[in-house]
């Protein structure tokens, strides 16, 4: 399996999930993300995927700053309805790091655990999107904005080859190279691109 080598240098989001120690899964629930797994989840690598996951690790990283988030615990709300834009590309990236669903997640062990009803769309928030922390209801908003970090202006003319059939492999190479730099270069600038306000 060949892909960009930034992937493996991207920071992971460390989390602990109590479910996932009850069952055996991780010891003492502690596990990893990193983006090479987002990326295999959601099928490629673009801005706004890196900035669902730029979002969850600088939201996380605010609600927990002393360990790791607590997976399965963190209520997430859109300012977006989930059938707008990228709006559901962006929840099931950070519902793959949080645990967090609407109403088709895992509805609990006994009364507890339950993952469901943790995400909700059409919030009364100013930011993309707020993190809160069920067991003591500490929220932070996350803003990103990657429009500061441009694509080449190469992209337009490769991309309507590409569209009208016309392009060759090497063009097409060359579109998707151009494109994971501009990815590269947002993960590279994430405190101009990313604001938490907590």
């Amino acid at each position: 399996m060949k892909y960009p080598e930034f992937f493996d240098t991207i920071d992971t989001i460390k989390v602990v999930d109590p479910l996932a120690n009850i069952l055996g899964a991780f010891e003492k629930g502690i596990y990893e993300f990193n983006y090479l797994e987002i990326v295999k989840a959601a099928g490629h690598s673009c801005p706004t995927v890196a900035g669902a996951y730029i979002t969850a690790y600088a939201g996380l990283k605010a609600l927990y700053p002393n360990g790791p988030a607590v997976r399965g615990e963190i209520k997430v709300e859109f300012k977006e309805s989930l059938e707008d834009g990228v709006a559901g590309v962006i929840s099931n990236v950070i519902s793959q790091i949080t645990g967090a669903t609407d109403k088709s997640g895992f509805k609990g062990l006994g009364g507890k655990f339950a993952r469901h009803s943790l995400m909700h769309f059409d919030a009364n928030i100013s930011s993309a999107v707020r993190f809160t922390r069920v067991d003591n209801g500490k929220s932070v908003e996350v803003y990103y904005d990657p429009s500061l970090v441009g694509g080449s202006p190469k992209m337009q003319q490769l991309m309507q080859k590409m569209m009208g059939g016309m392009a060759s492999e090497a063009e097409i190479k060359e579109f998707g190279e151009l494109w994971q730099d501009r990815v590269k270069r947002i993960f590279d600038n994430m405190p101009s691109v990313v604001k938490v306000m907590i």
